[in-house]
């Protein structure tokens, strides 16, 4: 019977995911105040969302997307090409494409789709894509639903990368990685990358999610902290759920590129477009993002503050200097009871398992904000350090 089948291979899914303490629960979020949330009736202090500038709730990032929906209603109500496409979408697209320098934007509804569309469109049979091991799993997926050939390089290996490229034998070749790698904050080799791309006529395309807004002048990101624009990086997506604080992701490239992808992608031709308030609020986020550096600088200040007590405390840091601070510990028991006794604490840092980082590297992955404070980094420092049972006790700086 096709659904005893099912059932079987499901409860057997279950029983491994349960042997390997790989057993995925969602915490209800019942209130949240910056960085504070209630959890099960207790308030706790988040260290593990995206909300970099802490922006998802700042009064005129709300108010703008208020008041786009009292005047254009809660959706779009239909696709971008048949009568979804607002106004406001496209006042977005021009000040995004303004702002990183590009000629045309490209508003989607999220980055994975963003991701599915650019190399379902792109690339097809014959055609060859290489990627970062580590990438996003909506890069890998849109490489493999394309029917190119998908190689992947170890992780920020630029040789491998060039190596892998060279093998082409017709067709087009895109290299594709993400600006900062989201499990470990460490952000790639985009200037060498750029170098390997175009002695091998490939196409450089970069996920900058939590790069723009975070990183370089008037937080443009990783390819202006790496000196590049859209010559050398002629595909460049922007997810907006992290520094923006919002939804949505936004292609950004020349016309012809960006032209083709809106004409023939499948995840962009055949959704909903998003709504018009949210692209009203990403345009108030971009606005702050642009004239409040000080944001940027409170968090790059807490982010060096979490490293010196991470490292007077002997915690294993990876080399990464953005605010995703990864403590990798192995084995997903040590995760889950890692992220319980900080609960316990009054600290909300779920544990990441595989498949989302590969086996036998299951971490704590701590996303700072600048809606923190010393006092909650000092707070978590001495609960890692109770619960790891560090011999020092971090010290305020």
């Amino acid at each position: 019977m096709p659904r005893q089948r099912l059932a079987e291979r499901l409860a057997a899914a279950r029983a491994d995911r349960e042997a390997a303490q790989a057993v995925r629960t969602r915490r209800v979020v019942e209130a949240r105040e910056g960085m504070q949330v209630l959890v099960d009736g207790r308030q706790l202090t988040s260290f593990c969302g995206n909300d970099y500038l802490g922006l998802s709730q700042h009064l005129d990032v709300v108010a703008a997307l208020q008041e786009a929906a009292a005047w254009h209603g809660v959706g779009s109500t239909g696709s971008a090409g048949v009568s979804g496409h607002h106004a406001e979408h496209a006042a977005f697209e021009r000040e995004m494409a303004q702002w990183l320098g590009y000629e045309r934007g490209l508003f989607f509804g999220t980055g994975y789709q963003a991701n599915l569309a650019v190399l379902q469109s792109l690339l097809g049979e014959g055609d060859l894509c290489v990627q970062d091991k580590l990438n996003h799993a909506c890069l890998i997926d849109g490489a493999r639903l394309s029917r190119c050939e998908l190689k992947r390089y170890p992780h920020a290996d630029v040789e491998a990368a060039m190596r892998q490229l060279m093998t082409r034998r017709d067709g087009v070749a895109i290299l594709a990685t993400d600006g900062v790698f989201s499990m470990d904050g460490d952000q790639a080799p985009l200037a060498d990358l750029a170098l390997v791309a175009r002695a091998q006529d490939a196409l450089l395309y970069v996920d900058d999610a939590h790069g723009v807004g975070v990183l370089g002048p008037e937080g443009r990101g990783s390819l202006a902290v790496a000196g590049l624009g859209a010559r050398e990086v002629p595909l460049l997506l922007v997810p907006l759920g992290k520094a923006f604080g919002g939804q949505g992701a936004m292609l950004l490239g020349s016309h012809a590129v960006v032209g083709h992808i809106a004409e023939t992608a499948r995840p962009y031709l055949y959704s909903t477009a998003p709504a018009p308030a949210m692209a009203a609020a990403m345009r108030a986020s971009l606005k702050l993002i642009r004239s409040q550096p000080w944001r940027r600088a409170k968090l790059a200040s807490l982010v060096a503050r979490f490293r010196r007590g991470a490292s007077a405390l002997g915690l294993p840091l990876q080399e990464s200097f953005t605010p995703i601070q990864p403590i990798v510990l192995g084995d997903n028991a040590r995760a889950l009871s890692l992220s319980a006794a900080l609960e316990q604490a009054g600290y909300l840092v779920t544990a990441i398992r595989p498949p989302t980082v590969p086996e036998q590297q299951a971490r704590l992955r701590i996303t700072l904000s600048c809606e923190h404070n010393e006092r909650d980094v000092d707070g978590l420092l001495a609960a890692l350090a109770e619960a790891l049972g560090a011999r020092k006790a971090p010290q305020p700086a």
